[in-house]
């Protein structure tokens, strides 16, 4: 079934808060493989030049794949069927072990790609004061829509 196109354009508003710790950001590291010491050791990190533990450049994707507004039956997306297919980061600064953040995502493409539907969600991540973090864009294939 075909992705309603109506939801182009749509934005869903922040939900629960996001804490990023320190625990969270050395299992990501642990999961992709980087050694990176910034990425588990505080001492480490404050040599670098940051104030703590910073977390991954793909980091962002724990929490802005995570859009309620998604699972809305009347957008189509069967979650069985899904595979991330592409992934890009812009930062403004690196997200850190305490930050507290929230996730803002606006559906910015829904287009047909032979048998598939393919949808790109931007993500804006902010601190909960507001300070901007990063800008996520994300693209979703349903397969064999």
């Amino acid at each position: 079934m075909a992705l309603n196109r109506d939801f182009v354009g749509r934005v869903f508003p922040p939900g629960e808060p996001y804490e990023v710790g320190r625990v969270k950001i050395s299992e990501f590291a642990d999961a992709i493989g980087d050694p990176n010491p910034v990425f588990r050791d505080r001492e480490a990190a404050k040599a670098a030049g940051y104030p703590d533990v910073i977390a991954p450049p793909t980091f962002p994707i724990v929490m802005s794949l995570y859009t309620p507004g998604l699972a809305d039956p009347e957008l189509g997306l069967n979650f069985a069927m899904v595979v991330h297919s592409g992934q890009s980061f812009a930062y403004v600064r690196p997200l850190r072990a305490g930050d507290v953040v929230t996730c803002t995502s606006t559906i910015t493409e829904i287009k047909s790609v032979g048998s598939h539907e393919s949808m790109t969600v931007r993500t804006e991540i902010a601190t909960v004061e507001g300070e901007p973090v990063c800008t996520c864009h994300n693209t979703l294939v349903e397969r064999g829509a």
